[in-house]
């Protein structure tokens, strides 16, 4: 028999499509450093709620916070107060062996310190999040190199990082975190180390991936000439969000693309 929606219902309904499910929410997030007289807040009480198939930037001065505070919504920090809840997963529900999988999983960093280990080539190193997930060398290496491919690095596969300019090194890490697919991506000042054309194209990619359904991506930037990329702006300061800038207009030949598409 056909049941018809009360108002109510129909009302919560309208509210989901217009409020999609969050991937992620910060919820009160405070964090301490030190003890006593010596104790620093660096976060104070931020709530925040992204959805998923954006691209945000984080953005505000040197020390504001930034990088504290997605290394919480990635599992890297705890809070010293407050929740963090990354697709429906509340992370202090979980154990630290969880934790650390969970990060395997559904996490990709990309940050300032590139990390590569200097005996590995080039895409034996862009497969090092996936050999830990529990991918073989083979398939983990193969992988590698193709995001390597992606990012412009096609004829660098085979050489180690000393053979690398520091740009060249930057992009090895930025393969290292997207070529295990992972939901959620954080990055910090992921084209500092680059020029225009190749910043243009890590940032091409990161729109890419943060466009498709499940997945987010979050960018700790002082660069201004990526802010074309953003769907959602957040401005920080003194460990308050102070403003943001919900869909952030794109370019528009990144408009006619997405169209095309």
């Amino acid at each position: 028999m056909l049941r018809l929606c009360s108002v109510a219902e129909r009302a919560g309904i309208a509210a989901a499509l217009s409020h999609p499910p969050a991937a992620i929410r910060c919820i009160s997030i405070v964090k301490d450093f030190g003890d006593g007289k010596e104790r620093n807040r660096v976060l104070q009480g931020i709530d925040l709620r992204l959805a998923a198939g954006e691209l945000t930037l984080l953005v505000g001065p040197s020390g504001c916070g930034k990088t504290t505070l997605v290394s919480i919504m990635a599992g890297i920090l705890s809070p010293t107060g407050g929740e963090v809840e990354l697709f429906g997963t509340r992370l202090s529900s979980l154990k630290a062996s969880a934790l650390v999988d969970f990060r395997l999983r559904e996490v990709g960093f990309i940050f300032q310190q590139f990390n590569l280990l200097p005996t590995l080539t080039s895409a034996e190193n862009a497969g090092l999040a996936l050999a830990a997930a529990g991918a073989s060398r083979k398939a983990a290496t193969a992988a590698g190199a193709a995001m390597l491919a992606k990012l412009g690095m096609a004829a660098k596969v085979k050489l180690l990082p000393s053979q690398l300019s520091g740009g060249e090194q930057q992009r090895v890490a930025i393969a290292r975190a997207l070529a295990p697919g992972p939901r959620l991506v954080v990055c910090d000042e992921p084209t500092s180390a680059l020029d225009a054309a190749s910043g243009h194209a890590v940032m091409k990619l990161l729109r890419e991936l943060a466009v498709q359904p499940g997945r987010a991506v979050v960018v700790v930037t002082h660069d201004s000439r990526i802010h074309e990329f953003a769907d959602h702006i957040v401005d920080m300061e003194d460990g308050r969000l102070v403003a943001s800038s919900a869909d952030r207009p794109l370019k528009e030949h990144t408009r006619k693309k997405e169209n095309a598409e």
